[in-house]
Formats: structure tokens, C-alpha cells, sequence
């Protein structure tokens, strides 16, 4: 992903002032195709930040380094930051690096980048639209994906289609925990989230362990339904006829339209072009706020699973703060 966000602050004409992995090959390798000095090549991402001074810094490591490279980047003279995915491993590190961040001055965005994805902003505005009459669930149905590398992207996805924090969570993990590529100290977890809001609108999502293919959204609402392969970048919505919305939703077997359109399929680089953008203009890019929201949910599905799928209530229970979760 760091190779990614190099090729990001090339497209927006932003020189790379140094670079940091503590893989000395691949450091060389990025230092040299985005022209890098050798002797700003670090192995060390905190001495990088308190040597350089850099005043946009991207944070692009596993999730148990984010939270000291955000709060050593804040006092060392960043003016915006932007950190991958999940925000940190606790509330309270997410909640830290708000805190140091504001104080500082310093613009911190997280790369939840759903807000320009148009698998997300068109089904967004259609479901708002007098054809279909507003959402009511969303439902994600999914290979073995992991709950927090992907899970917490839709999390953060249902926030920006309602406009509202989740109020309730209810989770359902499986008994093997999702392996990591980046390393067998990182677990993940499998399964079934559910979420609702205060106002009533319900998320559902399911990557179990025994599902291996696919990643499918289906946006219900009141006259009809919208549903996106993802994978594919196709999109069909059917909604029911003009003369027929005012019957009950009862009635759901009336006449309908059914329409089937491409849209451009899920990639990570050009949403992630777009949050810098957003950044540097200081306007709709996901913050530390949307972040620890994220976190928040993580934490009270892990909550929920704990105690057997009991409901978490995000405004009455108390979340455990310190309790780390080994994300990568």
C-alpha cells in the first residue's frame, strides 16, 4: 500500500522528500523509481520524521506502529497527515492521536475511502431519490474477508449512506481466526456483524470462514432494491412502478423496472487519490473522528462475540479502551 500512496503523491505533483521502510531493499527500490535521495531513505519512520520534518505526511505501516508514527509526526511540524487502516489497535490510542493531532493544528484523515468509490456514491444518491424512497438495510455478502482489514471499510460505508453513528452491535465470530499475509503475529477475525442505527436502519454483513468467493452489496429500500458486484463493477437496481409506490410495503410483489449498468470496479489507488486531494483542500476527507467511530464498532463487535452475540449498546455500554486488538 505504500507503493500505492507513492504513486498517489506522484498524480497530484507531489515531490517525495523521504521515504521510509524498515525493508532496506524495497526502500531503495521505491527511493529510486520516485526519485529519492539516498541519504533520505530511512529505515526508521521516527527518525525520518523528527530528522526531515515533512509537512504532509502519509502513514502506511500495520496498525500497531500508527499511533506513534501520528503523534511523532504532530510534534515534529506535520501540518496534515493521512493514516491507513484500521486507525491503531485500541480506543485509546485512536482516541490519543485525536487529541495530540487537534492540538497541534495538524489535519488528520484516515483512508476510509468509501466517500469516493462509486460503488458507494451511486447507490448513495439513487437510494435517496424519490424512485426508490430511502434506505432502510444494507447487507454485505462476502468471502472470508476479515472483519477489521475489510469489514471496518463498510462500517465506516453504512455511517456515510445513514448519516448516523451505529447505536447497536451484534457479532457472530468463527472459530479460526482470518491469517495475515503481513505476518502470523496479526489475527483477524471471521463472520457475521449486525448493526442498526438510532433511527432504525440495519446493516448486515457475513464473511464467514466457509464462504470463498465474492464480495456483493445489496442496498434495500422502501420501493426497491439496489445490488453491486463489487468485484466486477456491475450494478442492477429494480424499483417498483410510478403508480404502484403508494401501496404498503406489504404489497412487495408489485410491477417493477429493472435496470443493469457497469460502474467502475473496486481499485485502491484512485479513491485513495481522491482522499489526498481532499486533504490537502482541507474539505470531505474521512477523519480521525469517522476512524475512531470505525474502532468503536470493531471493539463492540469483539465486545458482542465475547458474550455471545449479545447486543452492545454503543451509547449506554462501556467499550474497554486499552484493550488491543493484534490488527494489521
Amino acid at each position: 500500500m505504500g507503493v500505492r500512496h507513492a504513486s498517489v503523491l506522484r498524480e497530484v505533483e507531489l515531490p517525495l522528500g523521504a521515504i521510509s521502510d524498515i525493508n532496506r531493499e524495497t526502500c531503495n527500490k521505491v527511493g529510486q523509481e520516485y526519485g529519492v535521495e539516498e541519504k533520505h531513505r530511512y529505515l526508521s519512520a521516527i527518525d525520518m520524521l523528527k530528522q526531515v520534518r515533512p509537512e504532509l505526511v502519509v502513514i502506511a505501516t500495520t496498525a500497531p506502529s500508527h499511533h506513534d508514527l501520528v503523534v511523532t509526526a504532530a510534534a515534529n511540524g506535520a501540518r496534515k497527515i493521512l493514516c491507513e487502516k484500521p486507525m491503531a489497535t485500541s480506543l485509546a490510542e485512536c482516541e490519543n492521536m485525536i487529541s495530540v493531532c487537534k492540538a497541534a493544528g495538524v489535519d488528520l484523515a484516515i483512508n476510509h475511502q468509501m466517500r469516493f468509490m462509486e460503488q458507494y456514491t451511486i447507490p448513495m444518491r439513487m437510494a435517496a431519490s424519490p424512485e426508490l424512497g430511502g434506505l432502510g438495510s444494507v447487507v454485505v455478502s462476502a468471502g472470508n474477508f476479515g472483519v477489521a482489514m475489510n469489514g471496518t471499510h463498510y462500517f465506516e460505508m453504512f455511517r456515510l449512506m445513514t448519516d448516523e453513528n451505529p447505536a447497536f452491535v451484534n457479532a457472530w465470530f468463527g472459530d479460526v481466526d482470518v491469517p495475515n499475509p503481513r505476518g502470523a503475529q496479526f489475527k483477524d477475525a471471521s463472520g457475521s456483524v449486525r448493526l442498526q442505527t438510532p433511527s432504525g436502519k440495519r446493516f448486515f454483513m457475513d464473511c464467514s470462514g466457509d464462504q470463498g468467493l465474492g464480495l456483493h452489496v445489496t442496498y434495500n429500500c422502501r420501493y426497491g432494491r439496489i445490488s453491486v458486484d463489487e468485484l466486477d463493477g456491475s450494478l442492477e437496481y429494480v424499483a417498483r412502478e410510478a403508480e404502484y409506490r403508494d401501496l404498503p410495503t406489504t404489497r412487495y410483489g408489485m410491477p417493477s423496472t429493472k435496470v443493469v449498468q457497469s460502474i467502475t470496479p473496486a481499485d485502491a489507488v484512485a479513491p485513495t487519490l481522491a482522499v489526498v486531494k481532499a486533504l490537502l483542500a482541507g474539505v470531505n476527507y474521512p477523519t480521525g473522528e469517522n476512524g475512531l467511530q470505525t474502532m468503536r464498532t470493531l471493539i463492540a463487535a469483539h465486545l458482542s462475540n465475547s458474550r455471545n452475540g449479545a447486543t452492545i449498546d454503543l451509547e449506554k455500554d462501556t467499550l474497554p479502551r486499552d484493550l488491543i486488538l493484534p490488527l494489521a
